[in-house]
């Protein structure tokens, strides 16, 4: 029997599934746990079930020990985690992909309309019982019919958003190492372009590539600056990709017209400068907040460990 260490709460069918053939520890608490506590509990593990709040690194390798395994990141995105480093360990790493494609792209979406149609801003003006009344330019927005969405990274939940701003009546751009197939591009009706023109010609630009050091700060005041005034900036795919501070800046001086942000730089911390401009959507990583997502995460993860543990391929392998 196993040795696994779960470094956060996750629902409770995938504790135990993994309680039922090995021996769990798990943290039940609300809060994140400490990385006193953790590096103390990690110790003799051969299977660690992260969440992308707690950093594995080579510290956290080595207080496990040799005998780790694996570590299953409950979640698509693994930034969290030192892959090298549990390379020249010898362990494996594994993710979460493809479920929650549908919740991040419905998150996405949804931010692209609170954005353009000032939502969020109006929810405000109700909440704080300011006055208001109806008038044929008050509060105006941006119709998103006919406009351009530019999606940079196409990958799954890039084409989920595509296929819902295409129900919306938006036509589609996306940038892409590598052009989409032809049947993808064809559904889609996606026209491939560098990321100079996609950022020029968009109404809206939306994030969804992976976090890694060529994609840090990939939006800064350079590439900002080339978006069109009146587009809107959305990011759902980590913080890190946008510099927060440069962002802050083009909003104030009306360099773009609007953000809607799900993620943030220093997590969860929120640059001071965003908190109190109106042009700014922020809710606080929600991308892939429903009860069949998350359980469809923590149920992946615990399938990868167990996979691991018996001696079998992981289904999601990633490095």
């Amino acid at each position: 029997m196993a040795r696994v260490v779960i470094t956060g709460k996750i629902p409770a069918i995938a504790v135990e599934r993994l309680r039922a053939e090995h021996d769990v520890v798990s943290w039940d608490e609300p809060v994140a746990i400490t990385r006193e506590e953790l590096l103390k509990r990690v110790k003799g593990a051969d299977a660690i079930v992260s969440l992308l709040t707690e950093k594995v690194d080579a510290e956290l390798l080595d207080a496990a020990g040799p005998q780790l395994q694996v570590v299953s990141n409950v979640a698509v995105g693994y930034n969290n985690i030192d892959v090298p480093a549990c390379k020249e360990r010898n362990v494996l790493v594994t993710n979460t992909p493809g479920v929650l494609t549908e919740a991040t792209a419905d998150i996405a979406m949804a931010l692209i309309l609170m954005s353009t149609r000032r939502l969020a801003e109006g929810e405000r003006v109700i909440r704080k019982q300011d006055p208001w009344q109806w008038g044929m330019f008050y509060m105006l927005g941006l119709g998103i019919q006919g406009r351009q969405l530019g999606i940079v990274g196409m990958g799954l939940i890039g084409a989920a958003v595509a296929r819902r701003a295409k129900a919306f009546g938006m036509t589609i751009a996306y940038t892409k190492r590598s052009p989409l197939d032809a049947a993808t591009a064809k559904e889609l009706d996606a026209k491939h372009m560098s990321m100079d023109e996609l950022l020029a010609t968009s109404d809206v630009v939306s994030l969804h590539c992976p976090y890694s050091p060529e994609t840090h700060h990939l939006m800064n005041a350079e590439t900002i600056g080339k978006m069109k005034k009146s587009a809107y900036l959305i990011n759902t795919a980590r913080g890190p990709v946008v510099d927060e501070a440069a962002l802050v800046d083009a909003l104030k001086h009306n360099v773009i017209a609007g953000a809607g942000l799900d993620v943030f730089e220093h997590e969860p911390k929120v640059h001071e400068g965003l908190l109190g401009l109106d042009n700014a959507v922020l809710i606080p990583h929600l991308g892939s907040a429903t009860v069949e997502t998350r359980t469809a995460m923590a149920n992946t993860a615990a399938t990868n460990s167990l996979a691991v543990l018996a001696g079998k391929t992981a289904p999601n392998l990633v490095g």
